[in-house]
């Protein structure tokens, strides 16, 4: 995927909703992670044998660790994602909870086990819409990772109090699937 070039006041627009979302998630508790993993595993867990991709939680994002744990002694094999250099998607390598963890970049986390291709991917957010569309960072990770993937199934991680009526997006901009929240799951309509 080319680097995706925006208008000023595309860029203007994701910028004030992810200082807007960034607020918000200030005053969000990251253990509601654990009401999530409720939420997804009864409503919408992932296929028998999927390779589920899941996120190691930075800067209050929503802890979905109860919810990997959980994927992990069900027989999932889990990855999480090693961040590459811009412009390329993420790759992803298998976790294990008893591992420890390698620092990286931006303040993640990532395991050190073997490569592996995710089907079922859980993906960070700092805002989202019922349409399906995200806010990331802005860095494009996720969008170069899901186009890279088809025929996999994104599902967002987030606080419910992250969502917003419209995600400014872009036609580079990959929505997801559903969206699982403390509150529930919700299926994304699309565009």
């Amino acid at each position: 995927m080319a680097a995706p070039h925006f208008s000023a006041d595309l860029f203007a627009r994701k910028q004030a909703a992810r200082t807007r979302a960034m607020a918000v998630r200030a005053g969000c508790d990251p253990a509601l992670g654990a009401l999530l993993a409720r939420h997804v595993l009864a409503e919408r867990p992932p296929p028998g044998g999927a390779v589920v991709a899941g996120f190691w939680p930075m800067q209050r994002e929503i802890d979905i660790r109860p919810l990997l744990a959980a994927l992990h002694k069900a027989g999932h094999p889990v990855v999480l994602p090693v961040t590459p250099k811009r412009g390329l998607p993420l790759k992803f390598r298998r976790w294990w909870p008893e591992r420890p963890m390698i620092g990286e970049a931006f303040g993640t986390m990532r395991p050190d086990g073997e490569e592996m291709h995710p089907d079922w991917l859980l993906v960070p957010l700092l805002a989202f819409d019922r349409r399906g569309h995200r806010l990331g960072y802005g860095a494009g990770y996720y969008d170069r990772t899901l186009a890279s993937l088809p025929g996999a199934e994104a599902i967002g991680c987030a606080y419910a109090a992250l969502e917003l009526d419209e995600v400014p997006a872009s036609e580079y901009d990959v929505p997801l699937a559903a969206v699982a929240t403390e509150h529930g799951v919700i299926d994304c309509k699309g565009p």
